[in-house]
C-alpha cells in the first residue's frame, strides 16, 4: 500500500494515490497541487549515509571507508513533496543525492543482518541536497555541508516494505527540470538495507519512524535556483522540489 500525510482545509490528512492526483482517507478527491505534502510519516530519528555507492565515492575522490559513514539530521532539514529548498547566494555547488529512504517500523536492538529487514515497516523516496562549498576535511558529510534547513525532502509515498520483495534491487534517476541527469541501482550499494539496519542497531536503538537514508550513486550535477529536481525510486514514487534563493526565506 502507498499513503501519504498531506495538510488540506486545515488538518492533516492520510491520502492515497488516484488517477486524478490523491483522495484522502475520507474520500474527497484532489489534484497534487492543492494540498501541502508532508513527510508521508512522522519522521523519528534520521540517519544518514555517506559514500554508500562506491561510483559516487569516486566522483567525490573519496576512498573506500572501513565501515559506514553515518551522520544524523535535524528536523528542520526535512520536508516533504513539491517543497523549497534553499540555495545559499555564497554556495558555487549544490547536488541533489537521490536516496532510498528505509524507514524502520518496530523497535530494532542489535538485530541480525539475517533478520534485520523484519524491522523495517516501509520505504520512502529521499532527495538529500548537499553544498559541495562546505566539505572541509575526510570526514564527510559535515554539519554545514549536508544538515542544512530545507535540505532533506521525503515523499510523496510510504510503501509497506510487503509491496518491495528486494529493495537492494531498485532502479533510480534524478530529472533536473525534466532531463535525466542521474541513474542508477540499490544493488550497487556498498553496505545493504539489511546490513546497515544491522550495522546501525548494534549501538544504537532504532524505533519506529526512524529513517535510514542509503545514499547516492554517481551522476550528480550543480542545481540552481529555480530548478525543479525529481527523484524517482522504482516502485515507490517520484519526488519533487523546487531550489529557491535567499530571498524567498526573507535573507537580503
Amino acid at each position: 500500500m502507498k499513503r501519504a500525510r498531506v495538510a488540506y482545509a486545515g488538518a492533516i490528512h492520510t491520502a492515497f494515490p488516484h488517477a486524478q492526483g490523491l483522495q484522502l482517507a475520507d474520500g474527497r478527491v484532489l489534484a497534487e497541487d492543492q494540498v501541502v505534502w508532508l513527510p508521508p510519516f512522522e519522521v523519528g530519528t534520521v540517519i544518514a549515509l555517506g559514500l554508500n555507492y562506491a561510483e559516487h565515492a569516486k566522483e567525490l575522490s573519496f576512498g573506500k571507508q572501513a565501515e559506514p559513514l553515518a551522520f544524523l539530521k535535524s528536523p528542520q532539514a526535512i520536508i516533504g513533496h513539491r517543497g523549497q529548498t534553499r540555495r545559499p547566494a555564497d554556495a558555487t555547488f549544490m547536488h541533489y543525492e537521490c536516496e532510498l529512504a528505509v524507514v524502520i517500523g518496530r523497535t530494532a536492538q542489535d538485530v541480525s543482518v539475517e533478520h534485520a529487514l523484519e524491522y523495517v515497516g516501509g520505504y520512502t523516496v529521499a532527495n538529500d541536497y548537499v553544498i559541495r562549498d562546505y566539505l572541509e576535511n575526510w570526514y564527510r558529510p559535515n554539519l554545514r555541508a549536508k544538515n542544512r534547513d530545507t535540505c532533506t525532502v521525503l515523499g510523496p509515498w510510504l510503501v509497506d516494505a510487503s509491496d518491495i520483495p528486494d529493495p537492494n534491487a531498485l532502479s533510480l534517476n534524478t530529472r533536473v527540470n525534466g532531463q535525466v541527469t542521474q541513474e542508477g541501482g540499490t544493488q550497487d550499494m556498498v553496505s545493504n538495507v539489511a546490513e546497515l539496519v544491522a550495522y546501525l542497531s548494534s549501538f544504537m536503538t532504532l524505533a519506529a519512524g526512524d529513517v535510514i537514508l542509503t545514499g547516492t550513486p554517481k551522476g550528480v550535477v550543480d542545481v540552481q535556483v529555480g530548478d525543479t529536481v525529481t527523484t524517482e525510486i522504482e516502485h515507490i514514487g517520484a519526488l519533487s522540489s523546487q531550489i529557491v534563493g535567499d530571498a524567498t526565506f526573507g535573507i537580503a
